[in-house]
């Protein structure tokens, strides 16, 4: 049954690609359309698996990220569709051309990756994420939502699968496949033969079960643990704005502030206020043996922090605080401790800022802003189908680009390898650039 599958995905994927951008963004509006037509099914869906997520007793950031209706989050994720489709097509980009010989010009051209399984716990707007961005790239998708999600997931499938069986939108309805069967998943794993690339998007252990069970290219994140560092001259009040944002905004989400590393030289300057604000906000503030001393005579309900707090995901209304001597010891830690997902530092200081966004080895590295930005939507992706700290391929929200690679188009007139040095012949090659 998997093989199947993934058979069919891979012939869907070599069809998609050939297909105009006019005739894949029709099928995204028609998506869209159908999406927003079923808004009131889905959400009853929805519904069914918040009420089982509680009964099940799931940690509250699983059930925030699982809730599809709370506040603009469904309209946001049909507008994703929308911002997606008004993308320019990623398909056949020119990215270096070069002169041979008199006829013979080569060219490397962006092409999709090809098949794709994305794996994801708790998020049902995935789908639509996902099917957006495979669609316009031309790849072929196969998704599997987690039990979490199965009611949502399963009318969101209906109603895609729907749109994609009417031939008028000659998308093949192999390209986009959803399957809920956990077993299925084992066993695309090992479908090497036909899948590219495997992006899940969950806990740290579905990413390293997932890492550890295929021979497949995984691209993903198993942690958002990211840091705030605030050097000695940071700007009390703009520092507690980034903090506080970058904490409470959405602390379930994997670009939320997990640790907040403080220049000891404004411990007593900075601090107070950033403290103030976190409390205010409900913030459960962890800190080390040095800072909880220096605020004993503080009304706070500062707590004292373990070691494991600072390599600790938190997802919820909890921050762990220490100290550094340096800007170089905050970016040893960082780059120690973190994930290698967003970081931040918040100085006025342009040569500070600029060592730290050279030296920490994050996808993210920002100055003066909170790590809630780091997001394909923010970043004019349309939307994204996760985050990369991989080093290769792609890194950070992934987009269009993240999903595409490239393949060499060599147009000639009868050459042949045979004429040219280098392999018994005379002629040379000119090597000369073709101008873009």
């Amino acid at each position: 049954m998997a093989e199947e599958i993934a058979r069919q995905a891979h012939k869907a994927a070599t069809l998609l690609k050939t297909r105009t951008n006019d005739v894949r963004n029709a099928a995204l509006k028609a998506i869209h359309d159908g999406l927003r037509d079923h808004k009131d099914d889905v959400l009853r869906a929805n519904q069914k698996d918040l009420e089982l997520a509680q009964q099940a007793d799931y940690s509250s950031a699983l059930v925030r990220r699982l809730d599809l209706g709370k506040g603009d989050k469904y309209d946001s994720m049909l507008q994703g569709i929308l911002d997606v489709a008004a993308l320019e097509d990623p398909m056949g980009k020119v990215t270096l051309a070069t002169k041979l010989d008199e006829g013979l010009d080569l060219y490397r051209v962006t092409c999709p990756v090809g098949v794709i399984l994305v794996i994801f716990e708790a998020r049902p707007e995935v789908i639509a994420n996902i099917s957006s961005l495979a669609i316009k790239s031309g790849n072929a998708a196969i998704l599997k939502g987690g039990k979490e999600s199965l009611h949502t997931f399963t009318e969101m499938a209906k109603v895609i699968n729907g749109v994609l069986s009417n031939p008028g939108f000659q998308i093949p309805p192999e390209a986009l496949q959803l399957v809920s069967s956990r077993e299925q998943v084992g066993d695309l794993l090992h479908q090497d033969r036909h899948i590219d690339l495997v992006i899940p998007r969950g806990s740290n252990e579905l990413v390293r079960s997932i890492k550890a069970s295929t021979k497949i290219p995984v691209l993903g994140h198993a942690d958002g643990l990211c840091s705030v560092y605030l050097h000695s001259d940071a700007d009390a009040e703009m520092a507690s704005r980034i903090v506080v944002d970058a904490k409470t905004n959405y602390p379930a989400g994997c670009n939320a502030v997990e640790t907040l590393l403080v220049n000891e030289a404004c411990v007593k300057t900075v601090l107070p206020s950033v403290f103030d604000a976190l409390n205010l906000a409900g913030v459960t503030i962890k800190v080390s043996e040095d800072i909880k001393a220096q605020f004993a005579d503080s009304n706070l309900p500062l707590q004292l922090a373990t070691p494991q707090d600072f390599d600790t995901e938190f997802l919820a209304l909890t921050i762990a605080v220490r100290t550094v001597k340096s800007v170089d010891e905050a970016m040893e830690h960082i780059n120690e401790h973190g994930s290698h997902h967003t970081d931040c530092i918040v100085t006025p200081n342009e040569q500070t800022a600029e060592k730290f966004l050279k030296g920490i080895d994050s996808a993210g590295v920002y100055w003066n802003a909170s790590t809630r930005f780091a997001d394909g939507f923010r970043y004019g992706f349309g939307t994204e189908v996760g985050v990369s700290t991989n080093k290769i391929h792609a890194r950070g929200p992934m987009g269009l680009e993240g999903l595409m690679c490239y393949q060499y188009h060599l147009r000639g007139h009868g050459q042949v390898a045979s004429d040219y040095a280098g392999a018994g012949g005379s002629k040379r090659f000119v090597h000369d650039p073709i101008d873009l």
